[in-house]
């Protein structure tokens, strides 16, 4: 396997999972997700993308809960500026050079330089609005 990922996991019934992935797609419905970077396969639990929300890419699982996304220090240096709002309200401001409502899901970074997120899988469909700023 490749190195591990750290990733908080947004579902839809508002669990946070943490854990590791390794090789995530985009492509796929699926994704594995492991308690530990350096778990056995049997250890992982599959996950489906239509049940998550987001996928966090994160620095640590500590986070920074106190910390908001700024849209006053937002630059498009990883494409156009938006603001993604999911179904039950959340909304996060960021970047991205790949949004296309026709995918499963895309990439975007975060607004905040300094957040603990170092960029972010959204799920299309369980996103109401998309706001192109």
């Amino acid at each position: 396997m490749t190195a591990a990922s750290r990733v908080v996991v947004a579902c839809l019934d508002s669990k946070r999972l943490k854990g590791y992935v390794f090789n995530f797609s985009a492509l796929r419905d699926s994704f594995r997700l492991f308690p530990e970077p350096n778990s056995p396969q049997t250890a992982g639990a599959d996950l489906q993308i239509r049940d998550v929300k987001a996928i966090l890419f994160v620095k640590d699982f500590a986070g920074q809960p106190e910390r908001k996304g700024s849209y006053d220090a937002m630059d498009a240096t990883h494409g156009r500026k938006l603001e993604v709002t999911f179904l039950d309200g959340e909304k996060i401001p960021g970047t991205s050079e790949a949004y296309n409502r026709n995918k499963l899901g895309f990439f975007m970074f975060p607004s905040d330089r300094d957040s603990n997120n170092s960029r972010i899988f959204v799920v299309t469909k369980n996103v109401s609005a998309v706001k192109l700023l």
